[in-house]
This record gives C-alpha cells, sequence and structure tokens, in this order.
C-alpha cells in the first residue's frame, strides 16, 4: 500500500498549500482544503515536509498567498505543481532589510 502524499489549503484564496510528507518528483499529492474537498496535484521536483506546493500558475511578480495573506512575490513564472521556495519566492515576511 502506497504512503498517501497530503497537504492542506488553508483558505480558499492561498495559491500555495503546506505539504505535510516528503515528496519526489512525479509524486501526486492530495490538498486538502478548508471545505472538505481534496484535489490531486502531480509534483515536478521534490519537496521536504512541511514546504509549499503551488496549487495553480503564479506570474512572475505574482503576490503568494498562504493562510489567506501575502507571504511574499515570485521572482520567477511558478507551475502548478511546483515547489515553492526562496529559490522563486521573495519573502514579505521577517525582512530586516525591508524599511517600513
Amino acid at each position: 500500500m502506497q504512503e498517501r502524499k497530503l497537504a492542506v489549503q488553508v483558505q480558499p484564496t492561498d495559491n500555495v498549500a503546506s505539504i505535510f510528507a516528503e515528496v519526489s518528483a512525479g509524486d501526486v499529492v492530495e490538498v486538502m482544503a478548508r471545505d472538505g474537498s481534496v484535489e490531486s496535484i502531480p509534483v515536478h521536483e521534490a519537496i521536504p515536509y512541511g514546504h509549499k506546493l503551488a496549487l495553480r500558475d503564479i506570474p512572475s511578480g505574482g503576490t503568494v498567498l498562504k493562510y489567506g495573506e501575502s507571504i511574499g512575490i515570485a521572482t520567477k513564472d511558478i507551475q502548478r505543481g511546483d515547489y515553492v521556495h526562496v529559490h522563486n519566492l521573495d519573502s514579505a515576511r521577517a525582512r530586516g532589510d525591508w524599511k517600513e
């Protein structure tokens, strides 16, 4: 029996979900939404436990939403099923170099 690979989308506006498994390229992740619906998304690359999976395409310069809030800006085009992290996301949180 194959282990289920699960992720959670917290808010309907989120375009990323947190993964609760180690996933490899080609794995299919079951993304559970707050309303109980489940969507299966094939993963393009390895994603560590607790990291983010793109739920839909995000263009370069687009806002990345998690928990219903902006967590940063895509630094390049991100495709549905991609790993979202520092290699393609400029974080808007905990930035000591940004002045308000």
